[in-house]
C-alpha cells in the first residue's frame, strides 16, 4: 500500500477502523465536520479571532456551542487558544498547523457545497 493510499479516508474504509464503532478517529470527525466544526474551521483559516469576532463571523452559533465546539477542537490539536491577563478577558483563537491542514480541507468541502448548491437544491426540489 502506498504512502497516499494508506492516509486516505477509503483506505481506513477497507481497514475497517474509521467504520468500528469504538474507533477514535470518530469523535474527530464529528468534531471536524459538525455544522460549527466546519464553520469554525473555515473562519480560523482566514485569521486569528477573539470569541466575540467569531460568534458574529458564524451567524446563528449560540455562545454555548461556540465554546464547545472550539475547546472540542482544541482538545483534538487544531485550534490554538491564548488568554491575555488583562480586564476584560481578553482571548484569542487561531489554527495550529495541524488545523490549517484539516481547515483546507473543510474549506474545500464547503466550496464544492456552495459551488454545487444550484444542483443539490434542484435534486432536493425533484424529490418533494
Amino acid at each position: 500500500m502506498s504512502n497516499t493510499e494508506s492516509g486516505t479516508l477509503s483506505a481506513a474504509f477497507n481497514r475497517g477502523k474509521v467504520m468500528s464503532r469504538d474507533c477514535p478517529s470518530r469523535a474527530i470527525l464529528k468534531h471536524v465536520t459538525s455544522q460549527w466544526g466546519v464553520l469554525v474551521l473555515v473562519a480560523l483559516m482566514e485569521d486569528t479571532h477573539r470569541f466575540s469576532a467569531l460568534r458574529r463571523k458564524i451567524g446563528g452559533v449560540s455562545e454555548k456551542m461556540l465554546a464547545q465546539t472550539l475547546q472540542q477542537l482544541e482538545q483534538d490539536g487544531f485550534v490554538h487558544r491564548v488568554s491575555y491577563p488583562v480586564v476584560p478577558p481578553h482571548v484569542e483563537y487561531s489554527l495550529t498547523p495541524l488545523g490549517k491542514d484539516i481547515g483546507r480541507r473543510v474549506a474545500d468541502l464547503a466550496d464544492w457545497i456552495e459551488l454545487n448548491l444550484p444542483t443539490i437544491i434542484k435534486a432536493r426540489q425533484s424529490l418533494a
